[in-house]
């Protein structure tokens, strides 16, 4: 059985630590800003095989608690009143397990402690974009790959040909000696 793991997001200080989301909402493009997060986060967690919870509390958008599914990650409006942080915290409780991974994305130090005390791990808004970035290289490394392995097929050269040719297009500048 493999072990399953739960991705959770604080949304708003997602955006206020990544300079072009937090660019986005000084432009009071708060929803542009939400938006690229979630797309960012959603290659991310298909070439990952995660589950991923994005949590805004009410603070930008008062009376709009819901819950909704955008690109395969399930996004959460607090209920006004209701941070973020305790939003979190409750699902941290609810999804952790020995056979559950749970990992909580923010740089609030106060609020990595706490999931960290309820046995979740944490992560910074910095590592998290690493993390992202990292994936989006192997996702186009993959891409590259499989390409180049269909390229490969279609070719009338064998693999023995194609090194040959590979070596001499390498050494043909060189002198004979």
């Amino acid at each position: 059985m493999k072990r399953q793991e739960v991705l959770i997001v604080d949304g708003y200080n997602i955006i206020g630590s990544w300079p072009e989301l937090d660019r986005l909402k000084k432009q009071d493009d708060i929803q542009s800003a939400r938006d690229l997060l979630l797309f960012e986060l959603s290659n991310y967690r298909k070439y990952r095989e995660i589950k991923i919870i994005v949590v805004f509390d009410a603070q930008f958008v008062p009376g709009i608690t819901q819950t909704f599914e955008e690109f395969d990650i399930q996004v959460v409006f607090t209920n006004e009143g209701e941070t973020a942080d305790s939003y979190i915290e409750s699902e941290v409780k609810e999804h952790i397990n020995a056979l559950t991974r749970v990992v909580v994305a923010t740089s609030d130090a106060a609020e990595q402690w706490m999931v960290f005390q309820q046995g979740a791990l944490r992560k910074s808004a910095h590592e998290l974009k690493i993390d992202i970035n990292h994936t989006k290289k192997q996702i186009s490394n993959d891409v590259r790959d499989y390409y180049n392995t269909i390229q490969r097929r279609r070719s009338p050269w064998k693999t023995d040909d194609l090194e040959q040719l590979d070596f001499l297009r390498h050494h043909i500048d060189k002198p004979k000696s």
